[in-house]
């Protein structure tokens, strides 16, 4: 039997018990506070179309959420309810607005948003001082005053958004946390906003000129406008001039020039552009190299969405420095155009307008540095310097690469390399001294006269043709993760497997399967069954341990090329190149190239013809020759930033207007950026204790280690150390002269190592190999704590083959020592000879010593 319940202040009927509770609630409310409910039937379809279109950052969107807040927090539970039919007229039951508990929540939401809409300013605030306890009064004092806000009210409204912003919190968390300081801290006045939107919103209006962002309307195409979401240039400038670490370095190099010198200070960076760019300007000047890096990114996991940002550093920060994420800045959001239909879409003319709008904006975010021909000063450390800002490099993969220097994209053109006018046939068949490269003077004549089609030139004006000092074909450097990782040595591998019968790949996979872990390497426990969807990272694993995985399952040439490409790679990240580096450079990617093609040339479509291939052999070198190392211009720091600058902003957004609302998000990171400091420098330690596991006296050590031999806990290493204990302490203290050791005292910890200080592989110069059994600390009074470690060495395997892939070849021989761990310099990777011993007991930690005596070894 169905039963209607009908409302006693706006004859509305409900359907249940609980949704009639909810509703006659909110109707007594509203009667109490005098507020009209004439339009509390209109269509419910509108006003949740009205929600949908509101922005998180709208008011109504804020004050709805408040109001929700200040309900539930004000109203008991529902169980409390004593449910009562439409003849008892005294109810005044509570009930807390949780959606899921009755059925009508759409009829009382939309009942709730009409006649919330229609309140007054005035009996919004009489709503809200009714509902908000009374100690939050803070807000409105800061909402009423008119005074120009430029820092937050006080510590804990800065730490509260620091937390939210920082965490990306939502509102909801937000405002839990609100509610439990309020609830807890007992101050007649909240130091904290009333909700996180509010804080949000203080924020947007904190006057900071640096952080300021705006957009400009770039197009107009099939009705529909265009805009380039943006920050200042000279913004950016300016907020990287400003970091104290960025500052220093600045303020050195121009004291150097100062007093020792211009051909000094263009000394120090190396590539022959920076000596072009410093004669190019008066002699009290500097250069302020700029280095620009672009790229397509989905915002979304299904790719459905997708922006278009541009970033901005400086090369005058040092390559270590410039490739932390602080010493960048995001410049702004390249508009992406649609098509009106997939004919428009792949014809000539839209191809066309895609190519000027992105050239037309790069125009606008960059001319207001060249306007003015005689240089920008800037303020830095309270001094002014004189700068000419000059282009240096522009970092982005081949496709953004050919966007810039408006050369054709495709692979399969005449010419598609855009550093210089080789034929697609000749790519890897030409000679250096036969290749003409490409520059303004060469294209601009191709345009003019309507040939950039004969030269895989699109037909349209390049704006960094009237940029001095710039040759756009040639500062589109190639990029090391797109070229090798990504690129070439993904062919290698896809090649690979293409020359192995079957039986041999399933051994390849069983053998990639089959390699010790290691902290921050990645293990291919099923081997590799699919490599499309690698990432640059995990391509640079895969390097670490190819050598040893190809190892006799075809012919020497195939471990061989797998040898020379370890070797070219580890040569391409050397920070500073002198000729003679540049010159083996070269020859390691010649020798490297030409076992390539001679391996694998069957197996590729294009017989090795493709641009990637043929850039790496032919203009790499040259190109570290204008513009210094390769680590100075790579895009492997730079994808990182996608995350903090698309995809996290893109998550906390309502999804329309993303730009806009990205910008926000990231400008309030910016202002939390400015009042959190910078955390000091960390020493690099191989080594560190996690947990203590035992504790005794050292005079009753043999009794110790005698009661442990019952432990089932103990690792086969720890078993050994244990043994070992004793013999090799009583050397460590022969050696030290220490005679007595009573009352010492022994703790041995738990193992770990910190991932984020591991090293890339070195050379053994110098250098002794153990593997460690035990971390212990000896406690002797009267003198410093001695930190040790119980290890066990390796040796040469033999004495005519130490090398193997240029790596050492080694074996665990019968002797221990303690060692400081102040001697430890690096942890690394024991890869067993998998052809040769088909099982292998490893321990996690395989240590590299520096400098330690042979004598103190065999002690």
């Amino acid at each position: 039997m169905s039963v209607n319940f009908k409302c006693l202040y706006c004859d509305r009927y409900l359907s249940s018990r609980n949704a009639y509770s909810q509703h006659v609630k909110y109707c007594n409310e509203l009667k109490e506070l005098n507020i009209s409910t004439e339009e509390s039937n209109n269509d419910i379809s509108d006003t949740v179309s009205s929600i949908n279109e509101m922005s998180l950052d709208s008011d109504d969107f804020s004050q709805i959420e408040e109001l929700q807040s200040i309900r539930e927090e004000n109203l008991p539970p529902v169980s409390e309810i004593s449910y009562q039919y439409e003849s008892d007229s005294n109810y005044a039951g509570d009930v807390s607005l949780r959606s899921e508990e009755f059925e009508n929540f759409d009829e009382i939401l939309s009942e709730s948003l009409q006649n919330y809409t229609e309140k007054s300013d005035t009996n919004m605030s009489n709503t809200l001082e009714e509902f908000e306890p009374k100690s939050l009064t803070l807000q409105d004092n800061i909402e009423e005053s008119e005074v120009e806000i430029k820092e937050f009210p006080n510590e804990a409204y800065a730490d509260l958004m620091t937390l939210v912003t920082k965490h990306n919190l939502n509102n909801k968390a937000g405002n839990s946390i609100i509610k439990f300081f309020n609830r807890h801290s007992d101050l007649s006045q909240s130091p904290l906003p009333k909700n996180i939107e509010t804080g949000r919103k203080f924020m947007d209006k904190m006057n900071i000129s640096q952080l300021s962002y705006s957009k400009h309307c770039i197009l107009v195409h099939n009705n529909r406008e265009y805009f380039i979401n943006y920050r200042p240039i000279k913004n950016c400038i300016e907020i990287l001039l400003s970091n104290s670490e960025i500052l220093q370095h600045f303020i050195f190099k121009y004291e150097n020039k100062k007093h020792q010198g211009e051909k000094s200070y263009a000394e120090q960076n190396s590539g022959n552009w920076w000596k072009y760019a410093e004669a190019s300007i008066p002699s009290s000047a500097c250069i302020l190299s700029l280095i620009l890096y672009s790229d397509a990114t989905t915002t979304d996991t299904l790719g459905k969405s997708s922006l278009h940002p541009i970033y901005i550093s400086l090369g005058n920060i040092p390559t270590w420095r410039r490739n932390k994420e602080d010493a960048k800045q995001l410049l702004g959001y390249f508009p992406i155009l649609f098509a009106k239909n997939e004919k428009e879409k792949t014809s000539p003319e839209f191809k066309k307008l895609v190519r000027e709008t992105f050239h037309k904006s790069l125009k606008f975010l960059l001319d207001s540095l060249f306007e003015n021909e005689n240089g920008i000063d800037y303020k830095i450390n309270n001094r002014i310097i004189w700068f000419f800002p000059k282009i240096s490099t522009i970092i982005g993969d081949w496709p953004e690469a050919c966007t810039y220097s408006l050369t054709y994209k495709s692979a399969s053109s005449n010419f598609p390399c855009h550093f210089c006018l080789v034929q697609k046939n000749d790519l890897i068949d030409t000679m250096q001294d036969q290749i003409t490269l490409r520059n303004h003077e060469n294209m601009m004549e191709h345009f003019n006269n309507n040939t950039g089609h004969s030269v895989s030139l699109e037909p349209v004006e390049n704006y960094f043709w009237n940029i001095p000092n710039l040759n756009i074909y040639a500062a589109t450097v190639p990029d090391r993760m797109h070229h090798l990782d990504l690129g070439l040595y993904h062919y290698q591998i896809e090649f690979t497997k293409g020359i192995l019968e079957r039986s041999s790949i399933d051994k390849m996979n069983e053998r990639i399967g089959a390699i010790p872990r290691y902290p921050g390497l990645k293990i291919f426990s099923k081997g590799l069954q699919s490599i499309a969807r690698l990432t640059a990272s995990e391509h640079r694993d895969l390097m670490k341990v190819m050598v040893f995985v190809v190892d006799g399952l075809l012919s020497d040439d195939l471990s061989e090329v797998y040898v020379k490409w370890n070797e070219m790679y580890i040569l391409s990240r050397l920070e500073i190149f002198k000729e003679s580096d540049l010159e083996k450079f070269q020859k390691a990617i010649n020798e490297w190239a030409d076992l390539f093609v001679i391996l694998f040339r069957k197996k590729s479509d294009s017989k090795m013809k493709f641009p990637k291939f043929h850039s790496w052999i032919f203009h790499i070198v040259d190109t570290i020759r204008e513009y210094g190392a390769i680590n100075g211009y790579t895009t492997e720091t730079y994808e990182s930033l996608h995350k903090s600058y698309v995809k996290t902003p893109y998550r906390l957004s309502n999804k329309k207007g993303i730009e806009e609302q990205i910008m926000k998000t990231i400008r309030r990171k910016a202002i939390i950026k400015r009042r959190v400091t910078e955390e000091l420098h960390k020493t690099p330690t191989a080594l560190i204790y996690t947990s203590k596991l035992f504790e005794f006296k050292l005079l009753e050590a043999s009794i110790f280690f005698e009661q442990q031999k019952k432990n089932l806990d103990l690792t086969e290493n720890m078993i050994k150390g244990f043994a070992k204990f004793l013999e090799c302490l009583d050397l460590f203290f022969d050696m030290l002269d220490i005679i007595s050791a009573e009352d010492c005292r022994i703790k041995i910890f738990a193992i770990a190592m910190d991932d984020a200080e591991l090293f890339e592989y070195q050379s053994d110069n110098g250098t002794c190999y153990a593997q460690t059994l035990l971390i212990t600390e000896v406690i002797l009074p009267n003198k410093s704590p001695f930190h040790l470690a119980l290890v066990q060495w390796y040796d040469f395997k033999s004495k005519k083959t130490l090398f193997v892939y240029s790596c050492p070849l080694l074996k665990l021989v019968e002797i221990y020592n303690f060692i400081e761990i102040e001697a430890i310099e690096e942890i690394v990777h024991i890869v067993p000879r998998i052809h040769v011993v088909k099982t292998i007991e490893l321990s996690q930690t395989q240590l590299k010593f520096k400098n330690l005596e042979l004598s103190h070894m065999k002690n």
